[in-house]
């Protein structure tokens, strides 16, 4: 059985095509509400126009569901609250945010100008900041809340012209950790989908054949799954052409080496050691290669003495 989203309020931004307007039909067809959000821009994120939004809202109210459509930028705080007043003053309660609204504007770094820098910075980013920050109290209020960052195989491990898109997209995982941290006690959880899509923001990157095998419509599961009651915390998940895969932020065992003059030059010799993931972990938190380093230096006094 699909799971349900009867009775839940979701915001989907850049929810006027691609993944967004995916995951948009996908959880009204399972009884969500939803705020179609998008700016109507071009892949570059200029121009503007209400009217992509108003058509996924059509597809959705025709197919017999319930949801209203959003032009804000999520890069303009106050818009953004506008947006999350009138979804409250509409039906009263804001379950889900699906933080998906993004541009590109790729070049290699010696080439790219830093306005489009932080652009890229300011629509992923911020403008998840954004979404994040103004429906955070509510969810706080309501004990409830199902959050998703929209992030990428770029941020997570890098691609050629992409570093603006990959700082922004691996910036969404930190402020991930964070939240699910912060918001666990209000069951408030917070997770990553890394995709593997053809929409606009892809044409032109694959070949035809392979556009076909990564449609849209293969990542939704993740979403669902990310998104829903039973959903998991602090976790990141992959999807593309019908896999499903999770990333892992890993802290290594490590050596502990202690001070002295020829520190720098065993380090050197002994990166190997230090880089082995056979015994490597998944940190609780920032302070677990902390505590490690500490015990570490520790347990080799205590042997010491």
């Amino acid at each position: 059985m699909s799971l349900d989203f009867s009775g839940r309020v979701a915001i989907v931004t850049g929810a006027g095509g691609g993944l967004g307007r995916e995951h948009a039909l996908a959880l009204a067809k399972r009884g969500a509400k939803v705020v179609v959000n998008d700016f109507g821009g071009a892949r570059d994120g200029t121009g503007g126009s209400v009217s992509a939004a108003q058509a996924v809202v059509d597809e959705i109210r025709a197919a017999g569901g319930e949801a209203i459509a959003n032009s804000a930028s999520v890069t303009d705080f106050e818009a953004v609250q506008a947006m999350v007043q009138n979804t409250m003053d509409t039906w009263g309660r804001i379950d889900i945010l699906i933080n998906n609204a993004g541009i590109l504007r790729d070049k290699s770094f010696a080439k790219m100008e830093l306005e489009d820098f932080r652009m890229v910075l300011e629509v992923h980013l911020m403008g998840s900041v954004n979404c994040c920050k103004a429906v955070w109290p509510i969810m706080v209020a309501q004990n409830y809340g199902r959050i998703l960052m929209t992030t990428s195989s770029s941020g997570l491990y890098g691609n050629f012209g992409q570093s603006n898109y990959s700082a922004a997209k691996l910036g969404l995982v930190g402020l991930m950790q964070t939240l699910s941290i912060e918001g666990a006690k209000y069951d408030i959880r917070v997770n990553s989908l890394a995709p593997t899509a053809a929409t606009r923001m892809t044409n032109g990157l694959y070949p035809e054949a392979m556009l076909n095998a990564i449609q849209a419509s293969d990542v939704v599961p993740a979403m669902l799954v990310l998104a829903a009651q039973d959903a998991p915390n602090r976790t990141i998940l992959c999807a593309g052409a019908g896999s499903f895969e999770a990333a892992h932020i890993s802290l290594t065992q490590g050596l502990y080496l202690g001070r002295g003059d020829n520190v720098d030059e065993e380090l050197l010799a002994r990166l190997q050691e230090v880089k082995d993931t056979l015994e490597q972990k998944i940190p609780e938190n920032g302070m677990t290669q902390g505590h490690q380093e500490i015990m570490a230096a520790m347990a080799h006094h205590r042997e010491s003495d």
